[in-house]
């Protein structure tokens, strides 16, 4: 995020910097999106570039990119994440909000365990079970924000279907995720909306903003596709979903019904 900040001071774009550093235009965009280790030279030149001689901002940006280079706790769950998942999860591990529309399923932040097994096995019937089980282990590990003494606050919006979804060939599963729903919505931190299924509003796909403490990426966009995430920082871009989820919210029933809702899908209504 500084790399960034820095190049859009100078008003020069990644093909430019890349021609005056030697590099390629993908590597300063890799760069910028955490995607690739930070090499001490590459940092270096890049900050000569950008004019910054200060040595107490270098030696601090030197920081930034050592500790980005660190291996926190989801390396030890590398066999069953990709790279492009990893980065998502570990965003929201420092976000302060994390605000969502689920169109398909419930938040994963927001599953019981039985209910991520069955989600699992609608993608991948002939997953092995070892590789579940790390899975609904590296579940469980990210949930862990929702219970810290400072928790991440949770604006969900979820679609009424998602609600429904798989509640026929596995009720007292679904049952439990309601109920589980039902128990969370008294937390504070946690806002849970539920958009009606005959409003005709939709997004398309999930929606994911994160808001993280860093001065130099304060917003995150997540746009959640099929087999993958695509990650937007820009500022036009990230203001452009951030109001789509605002009239998200404006048309889904208020937090105040949830608990409702979710009690009359548990009664059969």
């Amino acid at each position: 995020g500084r790399l960034r900040r820095l190049r859009k001071i100078c008003g020069l774009s990644c093909r430019q910097v890349g021609a005056a550093i030697h590099a390629s235009e993908s590597k300063i965009r890799h760069l910028e999106q955490g995607e690739t280790e930070f090499k001490v030279e590459d940092v270096a030149a890049l900050l000569t570039l950008y004019g910054i001689t200060s040595k107490i901002e270098r030696a601090e940006t030197f920081d930034l990119a050592a500790q980005a280079n660190m291996r926190g706790w989801m390396h030890f769950y590398s066999d069953v994440l990709t790279d492009n998942i990893r980065i998502g999860l570990e965003l929201e591990q420092v976000a302060g909000l994390v605000r969502c529309y689920e169109p398909q399923f419930i938040p994963y932040l927001l599953q019981t365990a039985d209910y991520a097994r069955s989600i699992m096995r609608i993608g991948n019937r002939d997953i092995p079970p070892a590789h579940m089980d790390r899975w609904i282990n590296l579940l469980g590990h990210c949930q862990r924000i929702l219970n810290r003494p400072q928790p991440t606050r949770l604006w969900m919006i979820i679609d009424e279907a998602a609600l429904y979804r798989g509640g026929r060939a596995r009720p007292r599963m679904m049952r439990k995720q309601l109920e589980h729903l039902i128990a969370i919505t008294d937390l504070p931190h946690i806002t849970i909306q539920v958009m009606p299924a005959d409003t005709g509003v939709a997004a398309g796909g999930g929606i994911k903003i994160l808001r993280l403490p860093e001065r130099d990426l304060t917003q995150v966009a997540c746009l959640e596709q099929l087999t993958s995430t695509i990650y937007l920082v820009e500022r036009g871009d990230v203001d452009h979903y951030r109001q789509v989820m605002d009239r998200l919210s404006v048309h889904a029933e208020t937090p105040g019904a949830t608990r409702h809702i979710l009690y009359r899908i548990l009664k059969g209504d």
